[in-house]
């Protein structure tokens, strides 16, 4: 077996993967709360991952209510060095049509400060490179894996993160049609800041369901579209998965393992006892 664990966060259906064994359940608690949900663990092609469903299951936390940082942080603890992002996205691109896949390269962040997307502060600063939000290795990977799979790809492109939980209105659509950027979503964004603090990779397979409501040949985003083409693009996911768990090795060559080694400036005869049993996961061996 790999020695590699792989997480992949997304909604229901992912952690039922036909051909995953050892199927466990392990309920995490952290000191930042609990995660979304109990997380599922298992072995699919002699690779171990762990899956949970972003927003618990049955869907029962907004983007905004979810806690990110649980999340990631058990995610750590679990042994994850690589994180598949699973998400549904609007498009804003005539190119990226409903059903399509996209390996987001950039975010903009639409977030209204609500979240807590740092494991830091309370006693210790630090201050994450986040030039290069996602990891280009495992990015690489998604794109090949989804194109092997057959789905239509694009790789690269720059992702809103907005706050909702209600979708844009056709002012801030346009808007963001004029920036250049290609999807909007209400999650990613979090979760990367909070990936890279933890030193694990993060890569995003976005499926693209609408085109938000700035297209005038369709029709603006509604809920029920948005689920039927979420439905369809599971198997899809699914696919993309199996391919880039294949292609995946056990070390490394990226940088995101050591995102954090100069990232700590408090010094460190301040650091109480309990900060440092806090973030013993996350960044203890520079500490």
């Amino acid at each position: 077996m790999s020695e590699t664990t792989i997480g992949v966060i997304g909604g229901s259906g992912l952690y039922e993967m036909e051909g995953l064994e050892q199927v466990e359940r392990i309920r995490i608690d952290t000191p930042f709360g609990a995660p979304s949900d109990e997380y599922v663990t298992g072995v699919l092609n002699g690779v171990r991952m762990v899956f949970l469903p972003r927003h618990g299951r049955g869907h029962r936390l907004l983007p905004s209510e979810v806690n990110y940082r649980a999340n990631i942080y058990g995610m750590k603890t679990l042994g994850v060095e690589r994180i598949i992002s699973v998400s549904a996205v609007g498009s804003l691109k005539d190119a990226i049509a409903p059903g399509h896949i996209v390996i987001p390269d950039q975010f903009y962040d639409r977030t209204r400060g609500l979240r807590n997307d740092t494991f830091f502060g309370d006693g210790i600063v630090a201050h994450a490179g986040f030039a290069d939000p996602v990891c280009g290795d495992l990015s690489e990977i998604l794109y090949a894996a989804a194109r092997k799979a057959g789905a239509t790809t694009h790789m690269g492109g720059t992702y809103i993160c907005m706050e909702g939980p209600a979708f844009s209105t056709r002012a801030e659509s346009f808007s963001y049609l004029a920036m250049g950027a290609s999807v909007i979503g209400m999650t990613n964004l979090t979760e990367a800041k909070l990936a890279r603090e933890a030193e694990i990779c993060y890569g995003i397979i976005a499926l693209s369901t609408d085109y938000d409501c700035w297209h005038d040949s369709h029709d603006d985003v509604t809920i029920e579209a948005i689920i039927e083409i979420i439905h369809q693009n599971v198997a899809m996911a699914k696919t993309i998965i199996r391919h880039a768990v294949t292609e995946i090795g056990a070390e490394r060559s990226c940088s995101c393992g050591s995102a954090m080694q100069y990232a700590v400036i408090t010094d460190r005869a301040v650091i109480s006892e309990e900060v440092r049993l806090r973030l013993a996961p996350i960044v203890g061996k520079y500490l």
